[in-house]
């Protein structure tokens, strides 16, 4: 079978392209099955790209370097070389990353409480300033890879945009991220809101000039009224009996009142009424004024009116280019507004951006340019589009119209970063990025992302200077962008020393720098820097991918593995998936690599294996010849099973089987999302959600699935919107599941859970498979815990798991001890344990019904497996705290607040600090916590009561 497998292969006539000496990860961006670009940042469903490279395939497959046998490489691996370890460098982040996080978060929440406290200053200053701090917040925040973090700094920058422009560009960028543009049919860019569009969104609004944040789709239509007899007189537009003054255009002659074009503008009243001989005429030549006769006309009307209503869009811009000539300030904002309605499509808003442009009209740029925001990225694509947005000709035209900004580049980069890293594209807005960035955090992330870019495209000379331009502006992690060019370079030594001083000026350091460091060390100090990295930050992967490509050039194949399942077991990515995937088939496990390349291709449809060789479809399609064949019937059994087991990829890989039998099942796309979301891959989860929703056969189906979207993103009044609709047209499980899921998603009173429930119930009573109700049955038991009703719960608790939803051991457990039936709780647990295959929750869970000695061991091996839960880090610190040792107990929380500041980790280590009497550092971590979330009120009491006494030993 083995011999079959790589005749598959080799008919596919790879072995000669993989011969070739320059091998790389090709860019999904760049593949024709590429929707879109990476799900980890912005792209839904992908995943940053990363496929293993090797120097030499040739050199691979001979053995030269490596410690397997000649009939292991020509039975496994042949076709597509060896993954080497040379090869799998980390990419340096292009993102801010302060030494300090937590004193970075401290000193952002000091300055926006000051710039919201602040009193005297400009209203449209003190917004600007706040609109930035909050992006300075977001970017912060990067490297916590957090959507709702992320998306919340966003929303609060929207919340305090000082002008139309930065409306615009922030209301575009939220919606960016929820990529609507890839919804079927995707909605218009600037169609009016719906009653469930998100608010922030709403293109109409962004345009108003109005601070006022209601969305004016919404707004009741003004109640009709008879014109009040205090109003002051409009002329007649058609009535001409009073004209008094007559322009000649050619052979024709507009009648006009005077006063009425007088008061257009001082220019046209200085002409009219001043010293100038037209003043005593009564019929003036205007031949020469570039007007035509029906233009001429139109301005008269407009006089008379004060409305543009029913003059075509060529005669608007005749009345632009007349308003700005004769400085007519109300005619030209009139005629702004008209053209700036006009635009509808992508064709409108080329043609009418010149003319925008050429007359400085703010608002007709505005709606033009955000025309192309909300279209992003396929706009990026038009060359026309491109012109403007990259040249240094566009940006200085869009300047002159007021819209060109750092928050535009910053957008416009984000996007062209996540599409193609090394295109020309994202070089020039870089550029305009770095044209753009005032002193401080902007510079510092303009210079040091053009630096990753030219990095990434192989200019190692020019990437040197950005990053070094970074570090001078502050920005210390830039460093290991300058080590790595002068590495790439052939500087390994230069590198080496650099990155050394940073680790010896650091106290602490972090894991980045010892992973850093790594790359240019060698034997055992190598893997001593790689060891130490890891315990200092167990997130990065690049250590455990070493350490297994390491085992497995010595022919410990088993345990490569157990070192790949490490980082997997708790962090998922396709960098990982692809190498267990390779080490499974090292060692003829067609079927497990078979699941890890399904599981691979769910987070990255486009994804190429093998060097970039292979895309993982054809990879699948020769995989499943030499496993045994499933119809639906076996793949909803096995689905039963995974779930069972907790075995969220497993699951997937199954799901992704059976799409590829029913694509268009929109069920099993959302069943999909739902898997995602348990391995934390939300904007993967988040294009399977779209998918689902494109493949709705029915409408009230497609109504849930865009209360899903809505709920994920932040809008729960919309989404709860989205499921009453649905049931208003049928009665469906998935409805009311939604409307009770966001409803519970609040503090729920005895009311409120009681109504819940009976949601819970109405969904139940809906046709549905049984995975999904033994959901709703554990859901339902959680509500019953809160309201004390154990029995209640146990019975829904009971239910779930007779219909194997092996997570409701944990709620019956909770149960049995609130019952003070410990004993009965602690064994609930173990039978989760022995039952999940992904099992850290469960000891996590376990180690509350047992002693404390128990429980440290269990707390101990839930860290083991996933590194990333903060109950143990908790528990142990204040085990130590009750113990008195509190610098250890302040040591186990900042470990894990190192490579994850998560909001309980920083409250603990702000009320320890407090109860030692270190105010300093309870106001650090209480502000770095208010940072994660402003209304958390057990922080914000503790924050208050600080600062209490600090003002108070102060006066």
């Amino acid at each position: 079978m083995q011999n079959n497998l790589f005749t598959s292969l080799r008919s596919m006539k790879l072995i000669e392209a993989c011969k070739s000496t320059q091998v790389y990860a090709v860019n999904p961006s760049n593949s024709a099955a590429s929707s879109s670009s990476s799900a980890a940042v912005d792209k839904p469903g992908l995943l940053p790209t990363f496929s293993i490279r090797t120097k030499s395939i040739r050199a691979a497959g001979n053995g030269v370097g490596h410690h397997y046998t000649p009939s292991m490489v020509v039975d496994t691996l042949l076709p597509f070389g060896l993954p080497s370890l040379e090869d799998i460098e980390p990419h340096v982040d292009p993102f801010l990353r302060p030494l300090d996080p937590v004193a970075a978060l401290s000193d952002s929440f000091r300055r926006l409480s000051a710039a919201v406290d602040a009193v005297g200053d400009p209203a449209e200053s003190r917004l600007l300033l706040l609109c930035d701090l909050h992006l300075e917040l977001r970017s912060l925040l990067r490297p916590f890879a957090d959507p709702k973090l992320l998306r919340r700094a966003l929303s609060s920058a929207r919340l305090h945009a000082p002008n139309a422009h930065h409306r615009l560009v922030l209301s575009a960028w939220l919606r960016f991220e929820r990529r609507e543009d890839q919804l079927q049919p995707a909605p218009a860019p600037l169609s009016a809101c719906s009653p469930t569009s998100p608010t922030l969104e709403c293109p109409r609004a962004s345009l108003l000039s109005s601070s006022d944040f209601l969305c004016p789709c919404r707004r009741p239509p003004p109640d009709p009224s008879p014109p009040s007899s205090s109003a002051p007189h409009r002329h007649d537009p058609d009535d001409e009996d009073d004209a008094d003054v007559w322009f000649c255009i050619a052979d024709d002659e507009v009648p006009c009142v005077r006063s009425l074009i007088a008061a257009l503008s001082k220019p046209l009243s200085t002409m009219l009424y001043g010293g100038f001989a037209e003043a005593r005429r009564d019929h003036i030549n205007f031949s020469l004024n570039s007007i035509s006769t029906r233009g001429m006309k139109a301005v008269a009307a407009f006089s008379r009116s004060g409305r543009l209503d029913e003059f075509p869009p060529d005669t608007v811009l005749e009345l632009l280019s007349f308003a700005n000539k004769f400085c007519c300030d109300g005619l030209k904002h009139a005629c702004d507004s008209k053209l700036a309605s006009l635009v509808r499509t992508h064709d409108d808003a080329l043609l009418l951006l010149d003319y925008g442009l050429e007359e400085t009209s703010h608002l007709l740029v505005a709606a033009c340019l955000q025309l192309f925001l909300r279209e992003l990225p396929k706009s990026l694509s038009d060359p026309d589009v491109t012109k403007l947005l990259c040249a240094q000709e566009g940006k200085e035209k869009l300047a002159a119209a007021g819209h060109a900004s750092f928050l535009l580049y910053h957008f416009l980069s984000q996007v062209a970063m996540e599409e193609d890293m090394k295109s020309n594209t994202t070089v020039m807005l870089l550029e305009r990025l770095v044209e753009c960035a005032a002193p401080g955090w902007q510079k510092q992330l303009s210079l040091h992302q053009l630096g990753c870019v030219m990095l990434e495209r192989g200019e190692f000379k020019d990437a040197l200077k950005w990053f070094e331009a970074a570090v001078s502006e502050g920005h210390v992690y830039s460093l290991v962008g300058v080590a790595r060019a002068k590495f790439k370079k052939g500087h390994k030594y230069s590198a080496y020393k650099l990155v050394d001083q940073l680790i010896n000026g650091s106290n602490p350091s972090a894991g980045w720098m010892h992973q850093e460091k790594s790359l240019y060390s060698l034997g055992k100090e190598k893997m001593t820097e790689l060891q130490l990295a890891t315990e200092l930050d167990p997130t990065l992967a690049y250590p455990y991918k070493f350490r297994a490509i390491a085992l497995m050039e010595d022919g410990k194949i088993g345990a490569a593995v157990a070192e790949i399942n490490k980082i997997i077991g708790f962090k998922v990515s396709t960098d990982c998936l692809e190498l267990r995937a390779w080490l499974l088939l090292a060692r003829q496990d067609h079927e497990g690599a078979l699941q890890d390349v399904r599981a691979l291709m769910t987070l990255n449809p486009a994804y190429m294996m093998f060097h970039g060789k292979l895309h993982g479809d054809q990879l699948i399609d020769i995989l499943q010849q030499h496993v045994k064949q499933c119809d639906m019937a076996d793949c909803w059994m096995q689905l039963y099973d995974r779930w069972s087991a907790v075995d969220d990829i497993g699951s997937l890989a199954v799901v992704h089987q059976m799409l590829a039998k029913e694509p268009t099942c929109s069920s099993l796309r959302f069943r999909q999302s739902l898997l995602l979301l348990r391995l934390n891959c939300q904007k993967a989860a988040m294009h399977s959600l779209r998918l689902a929703r494109n493949h709705s056969t029915t409408e009230h189906e497609r109504l849930v699935y865009e209360g899903w979207m809505l709920y994920d993103t932040g809008n729960r009044d919309e989404a709860l919107a989205k499921a009453e609709e649905s049931i208003s047209i049928q009665r469906s499980f998935e409805a009311f599941f939604l409307k009770a899921y966001a409803l519970a998603d609040s503090n729920l009173d005895h009311t409120s859970s009681t109504y819940v429930i009976q949601l819970l119930e109405q969904a139940n009573s809906c046709a549905s498979d049984n995975l999904r109700k033994g959901q709703a049955h554990n859901n339902m038991g959680s509500i019953y815990v809160d309201c004390d009703m154990l029995d209640e719960a146990a019975e829904c608790y009971l239910k779930a798991l007779g219909i194997k939803h092996t997570r409701a051991h944990q709620g019956l457990a909770r149960v049995y001890y609130l019952k003070n039936q410990k004993k009965s709780a602690y064994d609930e647990m173990t039978k989760l344990i022995e039952k999940a295959k992904n099992s850290a929750s469960a000891y996590e869970k376990r180690s509350e019904y047992c002693d404390r000695d128990m429980a440290k061991c269990d707390l101990n091996m839930a860290t083991k497996l996933d590194p990333l839960r903060t109950y143990p880090y908790r528990y142990r610190a204040a085990v130590l705290m009750d113990d008195h040792k509190e610098e250890e107990a302040i040591k186990e929380l900042s470990r894990a607040i190192s490579f994850k500041p998560d909001l309980q980790l920083l409250h603990l280590r702000a009320a320890f600090h407090d109860s030692m009497g270190n105010t300093e550092g309870t106001l650090r971590d209480c502000e770095a916590a208010l940072c994660l979330d402003p209304s958390h009120s057990d922080t914000l009491d503790l924050y208050n009561k600080a600062r209490g006494r600090v003002e108070l030993q102060s006066t």
